[in-house]
């Protein structure tokens, strides 16, 4: 979900000036039991700093020893999390704000691929019900 779109100028900087493109809820982690996320955010930091790639399999992938390593040896702070000044009137915000490289995708869940309706259709040969789902152009039954 988009909250809101602002200009470049006014979105929060770190103190060397760069501007950052996205801010996430925080509270999307603990719901989504998404720890991953905020770990993979640190390696890009990281990676980013240094000048390198890194591939993490699923299983597999870097702990959290081996991120602080990585932070620490790109200079960085081993938290992960850096002062972010308001891109509006230039006040650092009051606590330290967890921040790196993450790989954003769009998801194409879009309103017109995913509505189905029908009036009249097939029927189940035994139960005499319209069929379910949209595959077999069935119906949904009210209340479900």
């Amino acid at each position: 979900v988009i909250a809101r779109i602002l200009p470049e100028e006014d979105m929060p900087y770190l103190p060397d000036g760069t501007p950052v493109e996205i801010v996430l809820n925080p509270l999307g982690v603990p719901s989504r039991m998404n720890v991953g996320q905020i770990l993979e955010t640190h390696l890009g930091w990281a990676a980013h700093a240094l000048g390198l790639f890194f591939a993490t399999p699923v299983f597999d992938g870097a702990r959290e020893a081996e991120i602080k390593g990585w932070l620490e040896s790109a200079a960085l702070p081993s938290s992960g999390k850096t002062q972010l000044f308001d891109g509006i009137n230039g006040e650092p915000f009051e606590q330290d704000v967890t921040v790196g490289y993450i790989y954003m995708l769009k998801l194409s869940h879009l309103v017109d691929d995913k509505i189905h309706a029908r009036s009249i259709g097939p029927y189940s040969l035994i139960t005499q019900q319209p069929l379910g789902g949209k595959a077999q152009f069935g119906g949904q039954r009210f209340g479900e």
